[in-house]
């Protein structure tokens, strides 16, 4: 009988939650599980906030499907966060610090920053209403502060007015698109928007501020 429904079940890999059917539509722990094992022979691989599926599932966190292939999963926004946290250490102490995700999915890359940079609050920016309004149930339950707002970073930009004496930190990750050629590496200026407009823009946006920007590039392990 397991086997008969095995293989009745659909392949639960990234074209399929991406652009599938289940691309909007909220996951069960089933099927969450199932991507991991279909996908990196790990049920618990979509580690999120610190929780493994099961965890964060029972806690009343959900994800749509294009989100569980897009986010950060904890293994990498651990390191994104001490990354950071490491630059930040130089900051005279107790300066405090706004981290800003201009395009923040669901939030798990800002989570771990929070953690790691001292004195830091989190703002994001989620232009996807389905997205923001999944995203802002799941982060209400955490244990960092994060204000998500929904609509578009840099349209809101002119008129974003940051805490005055704050630094700040950049998570600058916007949806890849064509940008990425598996051989030749990711190519910032063709991300959708361009990373290195959206740099330019924030850097003339606060010129007296302390600012740090942190990407997330495409690397390939040779064998």
């Amino acid at each position: 009988m397991n086997d008969r429904k095995s293989a009745s079940r659909p392949l639960h890999d990234r074209a399929f939650l991406l652009h599938g059917p289940k691309r909007n539509e909220i996951l069960t722990l089933d099927e969450v599980r199932q991507y991991g094992t279909d996908s990196f022979s790990d049920a618990d691989y979509l580690r999120l906030y610190d929780l493994k599926p099961a965890e964060w599932y029972g806690r009343g966190i959900r994800l749509l499907g294009r989100t569980a292939v897009e986010c950060t999963r904890d293994v990498l926004a651990d390191r994104i966060g001490r990354d950071i946290a490491a630059l930040t250490a130089s900051l005279p102490k107790r300066t405090p610090v706004t981290v800003v995700d201009p395009f923040a999915g669901s939030c798990n890359t800002l989570y771990w920053i929070l953690r790691h940079v001292l004195s830091s609050e989190g703002l994001a920016f989620e232009l996807d209403r389905q997205v923001f309004e999944v995203s802002r149930s799941n982060i209400s339950s955490l244990d960092r502060h994060i204000v998500l707002r929904h609509g578009d970073f840099l349209a809101s930009l002119a008129s974003l007015d940051l805490p005055p004496g704050h630094a700040l930190v950049v998570f600058v990750a916007p949806p890849w698109g064509t940008a990425l050629d598996e051989a030749k590496g990711l190519d910032l200026r063709r991300t959708e928007p361009p990373i290195t407009s959206i740099v330019e823009r924030i850097a003339r946006r606060y010129p007296d501020r302390r600012l740090l920007f942190a990407t997330q590039v495409y690397a390939r392990r040779l064998p």
